[in-house]
């Protein structure tokens, strides 16, 4: 049996105007997990001819709302904190790995990992997130 607060999340994250632009996939969801990819493209880089560090924010945080979303009340960001580890070049893929260390009525902490397709640790993220009572306004 396929779960519908994960079909609705995969839905959502695919009509999402912005993370097609960045060509943002979720690849894989469980409570309190995901892993999102993207692959580099022109349209990401910075005027040093690496990933902009935006783009990756972006990975980071489609990964963050997904597995903070995945048990289907609404979470929102409080704190992420981003350290840039190593740039991104042309013909990378990127794959940001949320991953839930806590978790409480009102608080969520996440660690997310940006690698890239050559196992190189690219980003690691820290992220705090707030967690409503209320359902997730798409899943009906």
């Amino acid at each position: 049996m396929q779960n519908p607060i994960f079909n609705a999340i995969y839905k959502k994250i695919e009509s999402e105007t912005y993370a097609n632009i960045l060509g943002l996939k979720l690849v894989k969801l469980d409570y309190g997990y995901s892993l999102v990819k993207m692959a580099y493209s022109k349209d990401i880089e910075n005027m040093f001819q690496t990933g902009h560090g935006g783009a990756i924010f972006s990975l980071i945080d489609e990964a963050f709302g997904a597995a903070s979303n995945s048990h289907g009340t609404v979470a929102v960001a409080l704190n992420v904190n981003v350290t840039y580890v190593k740039p991104a070049f042309k013909g990378d893929t990127l794959y940001a790995e949320a991953k839930e260390v806590s978790r409480s009525n009102r608080i969520g902490t996440y660690d997310i990992r940006v690698m890239n397709d050559k196992d190189e640790l690219i980003a690691v993220c820290q992220a705090v997130a707030y967690r409503k009572k209320d359902r997730l306004p798409f899943l009906d």
